[in-house]
């Protein structure tokens, strides 16, 4: 949650306050910019220091079960399932959603 309020508020910051009330019809792509401002912050940031803003904010990190550092196309790929919305909502009993076995990553609180 707030991972999208932040997106969606650097959204309206880049792209305006016009399409933000629109109907999808008259938002055309710029629709989907909080997803892609999403996408690029979640990728970024859990590359660089570990997690997206949100998960930072609250203190949980995105770690590879290896032990290794996440890189950026294992971050990518994660985002871009989690934007599926299906992935996260699969998990194992380890409660590891779909989107992180797919790219061998753990999520974990500080």
């Amino acid at each position: 949650m707030v991972d999208w309020v932040a997106s969606t508020l650097v959204a309206v910051l880049v792209f305006g306050y016009q399409w933000f009330g629109a109907t999808a019809g008259e938002q055309g792509w710029v629709g989907a910019a909080p997803l892609l401002v999403f996408l690029l912050e979640a990728s970024f940031l859990t590359t660089l220091l570990g997690g997206s803003f949100g998960q930072l904010a609250l203190r949980v990190v995105v770690a590879r079960v290896d032990g290794g550092p996440v890189n950026l196309l294992q971050a990518l790929l994660r985002t871009f399932l989690i934007l599926l919305v299906i992935p996260p909502l699969v998990f194992d009993r380890d409660r590891r959603g779909l989107h992180d076995l797919a790219v061998k990553t753990v999520t974990l609180r500080r």
